[in-house]
């Protein structure tokens, strides 16, 4: 039984080397890099209070028949 499982594990190993993605190397000078990261955090939706800002309403809308009802039997 180890045998037959350490065959599988063999060819486990080979599929999952043959399938790995290679990463590209960023090719980026250090300036371009940096002044990507700034102009990320800047766009982050952080305010200049240091806050998060949220959406101004409620995320979830309330209709009728949302709401849960008393469970009634029938029969």
């Amino acid at each position: 039984m180890d045998k037959r499982l350490a065959k599988r594990h063999k060819r486990q190993v080979a599929r999952a080397q043959t399938k790995a993605k290679v990463s590209e190397p960023d090719v980026r000078s250090h300036e371009e890099i940096v002044a990507a990261r700034e102009a990320s955090q800047s766009n982050a939706g952080i305010g200049a209070s240091g806050k998060v800002q949220a959406p101004a309403g409620p995320t979830r809308k309330t209709g009728p028949g949302t709401a849960s009802a008393a469970r009634t039997d029938a029969g």
